[in-house]
C-alpha cells in the first residue's frame, strides 16, 4: 500500500513538472483538428 502512494505521489509530481509540455501539445493538436474542421479538403 505504501508503495501504491508513492507511485502515485511520484506520478502527480511528474504531471506538475510536464504540464506545459502536456498542454503545448494539446493546444498544437487542438489547433490542427480546428484547421482541419476549417478547411475541409
Amino acid at each position: 500500500m505504501n508503495a501504491s502512494a508513492q507511485s502515485e505521489r511520484g506520478l502527480a509530481l511528474l504531471m506538475l513538472l510536464n504540464w506545459d509540455r502536456a498542454l503545448s501539445c494539446l493546444a498544437i493538436f487542438l489547433s490542427l483538428v480546428v484547421g482541419a474542421w476549417i478547411l475541409p479538403v
